[in-house]
């Protein structure tokens, strides 16, 4: 599974980039995590607002800071 956060490095960003780190590593989820801060990147994904959870090449949640159940939800848990 590849886990992409997208987004500037605001604090949203970096908050939602712990959430997913934090779920994927209670679950041992076998992920790849990578955090994208290059715009020609992010704006790749069709994206306005960040910050922006892709998984598997899908965004998922854009705009907000998930929530830990979010993001199990996302990823199948």
């Amino acid at each position: 599974m590849e886990i992409k956060v997208l987004g500037p490095g605001c604090a949203k960003c970096r908050k939602t980039y712990k959430v997913v780190e934090k779920v994927v590593a209670e679950n041992n989820i076998d992920a790849s995590l990578d955090k994208v801060e290059d715009i020609v990147e992010m704006m790749s994904y069709n994206i306005i607002t960040t910050p922006a959870v892709v998984v598997d090449g899908v965004v998922r949640i854009k705009g907000y800071v998930p929530t830990e159940a979010e993001v199990k939800k996302v990823l199948g848990l």
